[in-house]
């Protein structure tokens, strides 16, 4: 008999900070707070209101929100997960730098705020 998979997240899990950082020839910077609140199916993402980044160009910002929504999605999407997304996203912080933010490195602190988040929720191994 095969249990049914867990919906995920199974309660709001708030406050998932990440820092990605790689400083080499072709560094990454992104830093990110995330809030996942349970939803009936599927994924949405939302900025916070009144967020404010600080980056330079400005317009670039709309491709880094998108790109940690794709990571997010990306992660949770895995089937060794055994969940079914039902998860509404709200981005709550971020940090771009000039030098190093680029979608990559969002996409990828995306995908390390899920991997986070996923892991308060494991049931214990016996």
């Amino acid at each position: 008999m095969t249990s049914a998979p867990r919906r995920f997240p199974p309660y709001p899990i708030r406050g998932v900070r990440i820092l990605h950082q790689r400083q080499n020839c072709a560094p990454h910077f992104a830093q990110i707070e995330v809030d996942f609140e349970p939803a009936e199916e599927g994924l949405s993402f939302e900025v916070a209101q009144g967020l404010t980044v600080e980056y330079d160009p400005p317009d670039d910002l709309l491709g880094f929100f998108a790109a940690i929504a794709e990571g997010i999605e990306e992660q949770l999407s895995r089937p060794e997960h055994g969940v079914v997304t039902a998860a509404h996203v709200v981005l709550r912080r971020a940090r771009a730098e000039e030098f190093g933010s680029h979608a990559l490195a969002f996409k990828i602190a995306g995908y390390l705020a899920a991997q986070k988040a996923l892991e308060h929720t494991e049931p214990p191994r016996p």
